[in-house]
């Protein structure tokens, strides 16, 4: 090749290059589509203070929604009917992972999807609900965060007993639809027959049980309520817990709000941390990690809180020794 002919064609060449390669780096540039993350509530409402703190975790962890990520909300309202066709949706919508806040909510993501990861928030035995093999090592697509079944129920029974120390009969509301609450039922008769308390049962599935599930336990002369928490308990505690006051009965649950609004005293671990603690999951997923490798995690912060407006109104002096330890005291 003549010295004509190569300088010709390295300017060929290099004309190529100016071409291709501002093109190479126009899409080496282009913005990745935002990841899409599914929430699936079947007792929290998205507006709750809880799930907003998935969504500060998620923030903390460095997503911006609407530039890269974006939340497909789906809340059952307490309806767990309406689950399987959510979870379907979320499937159907092509999320890259399913948040998911309950025992009964996890199941119908489960059931809907076994590709998709699955993160739960605050399911209570995630192996006796079928969800993984073991907590250390979960498999499949499912992971996340447990609560402390057996050790909060009997625990819960404990601070009832402290706070009145007469008591000898309680009444326990649940719901047999929920995968984890005959189990809860069992571990309380296995506590109540240590600290000589007798144990009356009543079932509330839906929103028309819970005034006779009430009047059932009043019947049979409690002194307090034990709440084993849930839907639809949960989604109507305002009524609930109206009925419990005319009939003076104290309640106790593991949720804050039922004690924010007029029962007693609640025990149990901080949702809002849970939820946190979800969206780490969450990153770790989009991160690369797989959900079956990730182990369950359970509650590192726990709440008390005590409504002595509530005692007050039906003659209670609740123990300084339960005081000092609350971490809210409603006055």
């Amino acid at each position: 090749m003549t010295r004509r002919a190569l300088t010709f064609a390295l300017g060929a060449l290099v004309a190529c290059l100016g071409l291709v390669g501002p093109a190479r780096v126009a899409n080496a540039q282009q913005p990745a589509p935002p990841r899409r993350v599914g929430v699936l509530l079947a007792l929290l409402a998205p507006d709750s203070k809880e799930v907003q703190a998935f969504r500060r975790g998620l923030r903390d962890a460095g997503y911006t929604e609407g530039r890269d990520l974006v939340i497909e909300w789906r809340s059952a309202n307490g309806d767990y009917d309406r689950l399987p066709q959510l979870a379907a949706d979320l499937v159907k919508g092509k999320v890259d992972v399913i948040m998911a806040d309950i025992t009964v909510a996890t199941q119908a993501a489960k059931r809907a999807t076994s590709s998709i990861p699955i993160v739960m928030a605050i399911v209570a035995d995630p192996v006796g609900s079928g969800l993984v093999a073991n907590l250390a090592q979960p498999g499949g697509n499912v992971t996340g965060l447990s609560i402390m079944l057996a050790e909060l129920s009997a625990k819960r029974l404990q601070l009832l007993k402290e706070a009145i120390p007469r008591l000898t009969r309680v009444g326990v509301v649940w719901n047999p639809a929920t995968p984890w609450h005959a189990k809860a039922v069992e571990n309380l008769k296995a506590m109540a027959a240590s600290l000589a308390i007798d144990l009356s049962f009543a079932t509330v599935r839906t929103p028309e049980e819970i005034a006779p599930a009430v009047t059932t336990v009043s019947r049979a002369h409690a002194q307090a309520l034990y709440v084993v928490d849930g839907p639809p308990l949960f989604t109507h505690r305002t009524t609930f817990l109206k009925l419990a006051t005319t009939a003076r009965l104290a309640v106790i649950s593991g949720e804050r709000q039922y004690t924010e609004e007029g029962g007693l005293i609640s025990y149990g671990p901080n949702y809002e941390d849970q939820l946190r603690r979800a969206a780490e999951y969450v990153d770790r997923l989009f991160k690369g990690s797989k959900p079956g490798d990730l182990p369950i995690q359970q509650p590192i912060k726990f709440v008390v809180v005590v409504n002595l407006k509530t005692a007050r109104l039906l003659n209670l002096t609740v123990p300084e020794s339960i005081l000092l330890r609350a971490d809210e005291v409603i006055r």
